[in-house]
């Protein structure tokens, strides 16, 4: 059962990713692309999780920690550059 479950999950954030890829590719915006991006992060956030849970093991969720903190550094920088043109001041 948690396998079945596990794979419908798995192959919708399959395909909210690949959305997300097309709004990264076509966005109209710089703004629209980080977005993308960030909506892109968390996604993937959410495909360790579902691996995790699918493999019964708690090291992907350590992993989708990590990967959720790099994820907002990286908006949170990226986004700053935008607006003031540095990231270092």
């Amino acid at each position: 059962m948690i396998a079945t479950a596990c794979l419908i999950a798995f192959a919708g954030i399959v395909a909210a990713m690949l959305l997300n890829v097309y709004r990264l590719g076509v966005g109209p915006d710089v703004l629209d692309r980080v977005l993308a991006l960030d909506t892109l992060v968390i996604n993937a956030i959410a495909l360790i999780v579902v691996i995790g849970i699918w493999y019964s093991t708690a090291m992907y969720f350590e992993a989708a920690l990590l990967f959720a903190m790099v994820g907002f550094l990286s908006t949170v920088a990226f986004c700053k550059f935008l607006l003031r043109g540095n990231v270092i001041e």
